[in-house]
């Protein structure tokens, strides 16, 4: 009885071995395609929803946060080190998000380019605005379709002023702080001339971080780009007339210019990180679990005696 538990518990790992590396990033579409000589790989990185900062879950639907700067990161900094990688492409889909989380991505697609020398492209699905046009803009080469929006180029803080509502509700707010503008974004009071003026000048700042960003990455002069970003959304196709994007073409047409600009003759294999890695960790160990459970089932069950497990803490 043991035996044959053993016997189908390594089968069953085979097989889920098996599923899990034709679920490992290899490229399917359009079969009469000469595939690419074995091991030169496109990394694909997903920058879908809105981008924030912190680091990426470990739960099977991680991603349906958002695009997270630690994982971006992380999986950039695992392209770099795959020597079978040869190029990366983001594929975006982002209204945008943080500042602060654009420019770490940013800061580590300039690393990526610096030390690996593998060349980087964007390609942007129904939009690729604000933050998510800041990280393309680091890239080699952006493509988008003549219908994406995209641009947004621009930065802002925003706050309420509910005062007038919470003297109908009878809402009164104690505030004890210890200076005069840790309040600043309070909604219960009306902003002061000096407190506009602070933020006004923070988002200045962090506005002509974007520009220099855009400028650099484009190759476009900085009082062009300063013309254009008054926050505005562009078409891919009026994008691409104002230099914005190099070329309009989808997901695939973007992979295959990724592939020559790597030297990959043929189409490009790919090769996803996160979101195979969340799927297998998760199936994994729910696997494991049940191969455990029936194998200490199997035992009690012969010789008559409880087996105490290790205690585990799981959500």
């Amino acid at each position: 009885m043991l035996k044959r538990i053993f016997i189908s518990a390594i089968l069953l790992i085979a097989v889920l071995s098996f599923v899990i590396s034709l679920l490992g990033g290899k490229n399917a579409y359009n079969a009469d395609k000469i595939p690419a000589p074995k091991g030169d790989r496109v990394a694909v990185i997903d920058i879908q929803g809105t981008i924030e900062s912190g680091a990426d879950g470990t739960a099977i639907f991680a991603e349906a946060r958002g695009a997270t700067s630690g994982r971006i990161m992380q999986e950039l900094r695992q392209a770099a080190k795959d020597k079978s990688v040869k190029a990366v492409l983001l594929r975006i889909n982002s209204p945008g998000g943080s500042v602060t989380a654009a420019e770490e991505i940013t800061r580590e697609i300039q690393r990526f380019k610096e030390t690996s020398h593998k060349p980087i492209v964007a390609a942007m699905g129904d939009t690729g605005a604000s933050a998510a046009y800041y990280i393309a803009a680091g890239c080699d080469k952006i493509y988008a379709n003549a219908s994406t929006l995209t641009g947004s180029i621009g930065v802002y803080m925003g706050t309420k002023n509910l005062e007038e509502l919470y003297k109908k509700l009878g809402v009164k707010d104690v505030m004890i702080k210890s200076g005069i503008h840790k309040d600043i974004m309070s909604t219960a009071r009306p902003m002061t001339p000096e407190e506009k003026e602070i933020l006004q000048t923070m988002v200045n700042e962090m506005y002509d971080e974007f520009l220099t960003v855009v400028s650099t990455g484009r190759n476009i002069p900085l009082d062009k780009v300063r013309a254009l970003a008054d926050g505005r959304v562009y078409t891919g196709k009026q994008a691409k007339a104002l230099g914005l994007v190099d070329d309009l073409g989808n997901y695939y047409d973007a992979l295959d210019a990724t592939g020559v600009l790597a030297g990959i003759k043929g189409t490009p294999e790919t090769v996803e990180y996160g979101s195979v890695k969340n799927w297998k960790n998760w199936f994994s160990s729910k696997i494991a679990d049940q191969v455990a459970g029936k194998i200490m089932e199997a035992i009690e069950a012969q010789s008559g005696v409880s087996v105490m497990m290790k205690p585990r803490a799981e959500g």
